[in-house]
Parts: C-alpha cells; structure tokens; sequence
C-alpha cells in the first residue's frame, strides 16, 4: 500500500514538472517570423564573415552546476536548458540567463507570531532549497531566490499561527515537515525543489517564561514531597515488621542492643548511652 502510493505520488509530480514546462513551452512557441528568421540569417552571415574572430562570442561555458537558458529574440529556444560544457550562440540575437542548480540556504528573519492560545512568541527558521527546472525559475518568476525568501516568511507566520505553545514547543518536527510541504507545492510552478525546512530558536517573553519557570519548581518540589511520604510511609511498614518479629524472641531484641553498642564503639565516640528499661524506672518510682 504504502509502495503504490509513494508511486502515485512520483506520477503525480512528473505530471506536474510535464505540464510546467508545456506551458512554458505553449508561452514561448510560434515562429519567429519572416523578420525574425532574417536577422537570424543576418547574423549567421555576420558570424561567417568574421571567423574566427566572433567565435570567442559565439562559444560559451557553463559549469557543472549550472544550466543555461537561451532567448532567441526574446523566445526560448528549447525546452531543455544547455550544459553542462559548451554551448553556442549567435550575436545580436541571442542571449542566456545562467541558472545554478545547487542547494541554497537562507535565514527566516525572526517573526513575531501570535500562537492559537494568543502567546505572542519570537520564531526563526531555516530554509534548504534548490532549482530543478531552469526554464520555469526563468520564465515564471522575477526572482525565484527572493520570492521564496518572502514566501518563507509567510508560510512560517500562517503555519505557526494553527498551533498553541505547547505543540510550538514539542512538535518541532511536524511544523518542520507541514511547512516544507507547504513551501514545495507553492514553489512548485516556478520550478524549486524545497528540501528541508527547519525551527531553529522559540523565544519567549521575559513573564511568560518566569511563569513557566515557577510552575516546574513548584511541580518539582510537589513531587519531592510525594516521594518523601512514600518512603516515610514504607519506613514505618519496615519498623512495624521489625518490632512483631523482635516481640516473638525478647532474646532477639538483646542481640540487637549488642549489635547498636558494637557499631557506637566503631566509630570511637568518648559517650555511650545506655538504654534503661522503663519497667525498672516503674519500680522506683512506686518505692
């Protein structure tokens, strides 16, 4: 089950890059015209006239971690980006936009976030993302590296505007992944791959936080006297035991007197006490 449906959802991914780059592609098709494809012949002749010198211009590289996106006067050329190496293109006519294909990173500033619980709280994060199709981060986007920028801002207030302090606060991990998924399918037409999302500080204000200071003392110090009463309570089960076994053998209850006086001497006290049964003390007492 869990196999068809991760499945289904690569199916449902590729369907969407396809129908990404068909529109691009529906956008930017039709010919160039009688007027177009004579300024290409043009420059092709001017390129011819003048080799090899304009082969330093018509010859281009790009890296491994880049693509390049060609305008044919103003049109993409093809539906697939050039690189990585050598690529060529005609003067006058054709210009290319370079687009870096590795992970950025960038900083979500901290944003004041009322909670659900109305908790007004400070929260920063951090963002991993990268583009995986060239044409649709050119051609559908200004800027696709500040627009996610300011997407992330919004996406971490809406998000963390649903949850309360304490969910805030444990469920880091889920509000990670709910935005991540959020992010990517917002991002998803101008071609970006989000790939990690991540909380990284919840600040408090100042009384919020003694609040919650006091309340763990006062927790901490409730159970402290719950564990202090259990093991009075056992201490005198104990004792209890004890003294009906010393009853049944008034032997026992001497041997024990022994045992007292031998560790009192151990220790090397000056004063020993010795206990005087209070039976004896009665006699006196009447006399």
């Amino acid at each position: 089950m869990t196999s068809t449906t991760s499945s289904t959802a690569e199916m449902v991914t590729q369907g969407k890059l396809q129908i990404a780059v068909e529109n691009v592609e529906d956008k930017n098709s039709g010919g160039l015209g009688c007027f177009g494809w004579l300024l290409v012949l043009i420059s092709l002749l001017f390129v011819t006239a003048t080799f090899p010198i304009t082969l330093f211009m018509c010859v281009k590289i790009v890296k491994e971690y880049e693509r390049a996106v060609i305008f044919r006067l103003g049109r993409i050329t093809d539906r697939k980006p050039k690189g990585p190496g050598l690529f060529f293109v005609l003067p006058c006519t054709d210009t290319f936009v370079k687009v870096d294909l590795r992970t950025v990173s960038f900083d979500i500033p901290p944003q004041e976030i009322l909670t659900r619980d109305s908790v007004t709280v400070s929260v920063d994060g951090v963002v991993y993302f990268r583009i995986h199709c060239p044409i649709s981060s050119v051609a559908n986007v200004s800027n696709a590296h500040s627009s996610t920028r300011l997407l992330a801002q919004t996406t971490l207030r809406n998000v963390l505007g649903t949850k309360n302090l304490a969910e805030l606060l444990s469920d880091r991990e889920g509000i990670s992944l709910s935005m991540q998924g959020s992010l990517d399918d917002a991002t998803d037409p101008w071609g970006i791959k989000v790939e990690r999302v991540e909380i990284k500080d919840v600040k408090l204000p100042q009384q919020l936080q003694r609040a919650m200071a006091a309340e763990a003392e006062a927790s901490r110090e409730a159970r402290a006297k719950i564990i202090s009463a259990e093991g009075e309570m056992n201490a005198s089960r104990a004792l209890k035991e004890a003294s009906l076994i010393i009853a049944e053998s008034p032997s026992g209850l001497q041997l024990r007197y022994l045992q007292t006086l031998n560790t009192i001497a151990a220790e090397r006290n000056s004063t020993i006490i010795f206990p005087v049964p209070i039976d004896m003390l009665q006699n006196f007492m009447k006399k």
